[in-house]
Formats: C-alpha cells, structure tokens, sequence
C-alpha cells in the first residue's frame, strides 16, 4: 500500500486533501454556526458559471470559479440583508443561472472536450502543482482573515444585535463570512466537486460540535476530523477503484454515523 506514495499524483492528492481539510474545516464551523448552509450550496453551484467562463476564456478554471464564485457571495449577501423574505428563491435563481451559464460557455468553447463531471464530483488525483500553490494561498489567505477579524466573526456569528450594538460593522462581517465560504468552495472543488462540497463543510463540524465548546475548537477539531476523513476516502478509493470525491463523503458519513450511535447508546 505505501508504494503508491511514490506517485506525484498520490502525493499531491494526499497535499491537496489535508489543504482542503482545514479550509474545511475552519469555514465550514462558521457555516454551520452562522446558519448559512444553503447559502453556501447556492454559490457552490453558481461558482460553475465561472469554470465555464474560464474554459470559454482559456484562463486557470480555479481562478475563473474563484472570481465568480466571490462576486456570487456578494451580491447573495446584498441580497439577502436586504430581503430576507424571499431568501430561498433568490438562491434557488442563482443556483440555476450559475449552472446554466457554465454550461453554455463550455458549449460555445470550440474543440473543449473535457470530462466535466470531475469539477462536479471532484477529481482530487488530478491535482497539479499549480492547483496545490492556489490552494496553499486561499488557505493562508481564510487563516490570516480567520486570526486578524476572529473576535469579530465570533460576535457576528453568535448575537449579531450585540455586536452591532458594540460598533461591529455586521453586514461586512455578513459579507466577509460569505466571500471566505466561497473561496472554501473553489479550493474544495479539485477534491470533492461543487455537488458534494456541501457535505465536505457541515459533516466535520456537525461532529466536532460533540467535543467542541467554543468556536476556534470547533475549527481546530473540525478540520482533523476533515483530514482523517479525506486520508481514509482516498485509501477507499484506491483500494476499491471508485470515485474519490463520492468515497470521502461515504467516509465521513459512516463515521459520522458510528459516532452519533455510540453517543445514544450511552
């Protein structure tokens, strides 16, 4: 089993999985406590306007998606703080025309006949060294915002009318929040694909919130949890010959699973 670690394509799938995990692992607590799943699967999906805008252009698929998908996380967070009503079919909009417009770039892209269902489903062996540089600057980058604004994030995320009571600007925090989810979701696409990336952020933290009592813990421990499920997915799918990004979220599913059992049961 240790040889396939002489590959560079195993190596930098394994470097690839434990970047991942720990953006993860640090936007997905403050999704799940900020209580913006669906607004993160909305982004996640109109981020593939911006692969197929960037297929069209012939520019870094990662850099493409990484603009869209910020651009989408703000206008999501105009949106939505001024129209909190009708928050489901805004999403639902944008998750749509995303879509649609990816599609119909890749469409008008002469000779393209890439797979693309591994930017849907993840294809994280297929990880390049330029893709392993992008990943390793989102994850500095969300760290150092994470570190320099965390008392701020803290107090939006927990009681948003005492920290604005406070003097904390709570719709750019608001916004910030959702500009890092987006970022989390473009590195997470090379791993696990814009379908499952959902998963791969709530799975972790919904676990950690057993051992965790305040949020940087839930961070910390949310991305281990994420780096041991993403080890173990990708053994199975060596092991087994199946889709990687499918195998980490079975993974971390079954775990999950065992885990909730055995608190019930004592």
């Amino acid at each position: 089993m240790l040889e396939v670690l002489q590959y560079s394509f195993i190596q930098n799938a394994l470097i690839a999985g434990i970047l991942i995990s720990i953006a993860a692992g640090i936007i997905g607590s403050l999704v799940v406590v900020n209580k913006i799943t669906f607004l993160t699967g909305g982004i996640a999906h109109s981020s593939y306007g911006g692969i197929g805008l960037a297929i069209y252009l012939g520019i870094p698929v990662l850099f493409g998606a990484t603009i869209f998908a910020v651009l989408t996380a703000i206008i999501i967070a105009i949106i939505t703080l001024k129209n909190r009503t009708r928050i489901d079919a805004i999403i639902g909009i944008m998750w749509a025309s995303g879509m649609a417009i990816g599609i119909i770039f890749v469409d008008l892209t002469p000779g393209y006949n890439v797979d693309l269902m591994s930017y849907l489903f993840g294809s994280i062996i297929a990880v390049s060294n330029e893709d392993l540089i992008f990943m390793s600057l989102l994850d500095f980058f969300i760290i150092f915002i994470i570190l320099f604004f965390y008392k701020q994030i803290l107090a939006v995320s927990y009681d948003s009318e005492f920290a604005s009571l406070r003097g904390i600007n709570v719709k750019f925090f608001y916004t910030l929040i959702l500009i890092l989810a987006a970022l989390c979701v473009v590195a997470a696409i090379k791993a696990v694909g814009l379908i499952l990336v959902i998963a791969l952020l709530t799975i972790p933290t919904y676990l950690a919130e057993t051992f965790a009592n305040k949020l940087s813990s839930m961070m910390m421990i949310s991305s281990i949890l994420a780096t041991i499920f993403t080890i173990i997915g990708l053994i199975v799918s060596y092991i087994y010959d199946i889709s990687s990004g499918a195998s980490i979220i079975m993974v971390s599913v079954i775990i999950l699973t065992v885990v909730k059992l055995i608190g019930l049961k004592r």
